[in-house]
């Protein structure tokens, strides 16, 4: 299982990587898409310019196991979605922190970035929960 050092990371299991251009693109984590099994349907929001809160459900991941939701991790604006993944959900499965990503967007709050928890840290709690 992976924990690339360069991301951030929530106890609901997403992943953020902040960009040079000051955006974050959002994901699962290997953990998560490990748990749930084979992705089998990805519903990710529209680019519509509304404002998303954190910890609220913005996107909606199905597997032959279960259907769940993914939390926004940051509060900010959908800018940018994966629109590869609805026809091609099994790259989530593959490569959750490279083309497995699923939205971009442009935060609100950068002081919520240091919320989240760093590689080792998330690391450490999934352990806990194997």
């Amino acid at each position: 299982m992976e924990f690339p050092d360069n991301l951030r990371y929530t106890k609901s299991h997403e992943w953020v990587r902040v960009e040079k251009d000051g955006s974050v693109v959002m994901g699962i984590t290997d953990y998560a898409q490990d748990a749930m099994g084979d992705l089998v349907f990805i519903e990710l929001p529209e680019v519509s310019g509304e404002p998303v809160a954190k910890e609220e459900a913005y996107a909606v991941v199905e597997s032959v196991k279960a259907v769940q939701d993914v939390y926004a991790p940051l509060t900010g604006r959908v800018t940018e979605i994966n629109d590869e993944l609805p026809n091609t959900t099994e790259v989530v499965n593959q490569d959750p922190y490279g083309d497995g990503w699923m939205v971009r967007m442009e935060i609100e709050a950068e002081a919520e970035l240091e919320e989240l928890m760093e590689a080792a840290e998330y690391e450490e709690m999934v352990s806990d929960i194997s």
